[in-house]
């Protein structure tokens, strides 16, 4: 994926990266050079807080972790459910 530095230096993350890595407006990198690439690291790791709540549709019981967790896609959770028995 490419991006551009704009005018003022700053330089808009794609929307899948920010979406794998959980980051959300407001929060914090750490930006170091390593050679020629410049390397961004979140500061801090988002733990979500899994909560059991009711899905309004259907009225069953689901496992939440929360509005900023992470979103799968729909492969990610056929991979996660093929490495169960």
């Amino acid at each position: 994926m490419q991006t551009r530095v704009s005018s003022k230096g700053q330089v808009v993350l794609p929307g899948p990266i920010r979406r794998q890595l959980g980051l959300l407006p407001g929060d914090e990198l750490e930006a170091s050079i390593d050679g020629r690439r410049i390397v961004m690291t979140p500061v801090r790791v988002r733990r979500a807080k899994p909560a059991l709540k009711r899905d309004p549709a259907t009225g069953l019981p689901v496992l939440s972790a929360g509005r900023k967790a992470p979103r799968l896609t729909s492969e990610e959770v056929r991979e996660i459910l093929a490495a169960f028995p």
